[in-house]
């Protein structure tokens, strides 16, 4: 178990839905939250995938906490729709944290429309079609209900090179906002967390795929505090917002990046200066990757 500031079972009682749960960030809170005694439900596309966390999570489990997966895509409405039912069936949910994600760096004049269509159905029609999905059943019922939307500090600021992200993530800031004011009335919360550089296997990787550049998701440097984030620190922010006692905190975006955002320039300004070859070398190492991770599903 992380360590916590919490005590042992602040989330028991708690049945929160974490979309893109799998892997990386996701499954990262999902650990945290299932070993608080929260009933936490993850969700994502690959099956075998979703298996392995559920058993490697239920390890921690404690306080009666447990996970469960659902293979969805968070692209299709219908497909949350129906695994939101499922979930509803045996008690309503708490929470919501749209984590899934979907990224890569690229020259913006590069960026094919479904390039573009990736990564914004991924980022803002998934997170919309979640937490529609979960606030029409909470307004329904009268409940409660806390949304955390994992966005990025590019919201504020724009980010060079990885423009279809920047625009979605943007969108879901906008969502957040919106539906704090809207939904205030209800109870029902909408914050967003911005997390700096948290290194994690595969996105961190898509996003540094030019060693020798230094910049973006790879480099330490230009971050006041001189290091990567800690995973306890961050899931210790995400078990603050999905547990009572803050409830009146609504629509905010809170960064975790170490004071990254307030010194530094863009994460991916300094790629201004790679060379065509080197967006080429990028591009071979993103596309190795990504054939390797497809005939790992297809033999898993």
């Amino acid at each position: 178990m992380n360590p916590s500031t919490f005590r042992p079972d602040v989330l028991a009682g708690k049945r929160i839905l974490v979309t893109g749960g799998g892997t990386g960030l996701g499954k990262e809170l999902a650990r945290q939250f299932v070993a608080q005694g929260a009933s936490v439900h993850i969700c994502g596309r690959r099956e075998a995938v979703l298996q392995a966390a559920v058993e490697e999570l239920n390890t921690t489990a404690a306080h009666g906490g447990l996970a469960e997966h659902h293979v969805c895509d968070v692209r299709e409405a219908e497909q949350i729709e129906a695994m939101v039912d499922r979930i509803w069936a045996g008690g309503a949910l708490t929470g919501l944290v749209n984590n899934a994600a979907a990224n890569f760096i690229s020259p913006s004049i590069d960026i094919s429309p479904r390039g573009f269509a990736a990564v914004r159905s991924t980022v803002m029609d998934g997170a919309l079609f979640s937490t529609l999905a979960c606030g029409r059943r909470w307004i329904a019922q009268g409940l409660p209900g806390s949304v955390v939307s994992m966005l990025v500090t590019w919201v504020w600021t724009g980010s060079a090179y990885v423009l279809p992200s920047a625009m979605a993530k943007t969108a879901v800031h906008a969502m957040t906002m919106s539906l704090a004011v809207e939904w205030g009335q209800h109870n029902i919360r909408v914050n967003a967390v911005a997390p700096g550089p948290f290194p994690t296997e595969s996105a961190w990787e898509k996003l540094a795929p030019i060693p020798k550049a230094n910049v973006g998701a790879a480099s330490k440097d230009e971050v006041p505090m001189q290091r990567f984030g800690r995973m306890p620190e961050l899931c210790n922010l995400l078990t603050f917002l999905q547990a009572d006692g803050c409830d009146y905190l609504t629509g905010q975006n809170i960064a975790i990046d170490g004071g990254h955002h307030l010194a530094a320039p863009r994460p991916f300004a300094a790629l201004g200066k790679q060379t065509p070859a080197d967006w080429a070398e990028a591009k071979a190492v993103v596309r190795g990757k990504a054939e390797q991770e497809k005939a790992q599903r297809s033999t898993g």
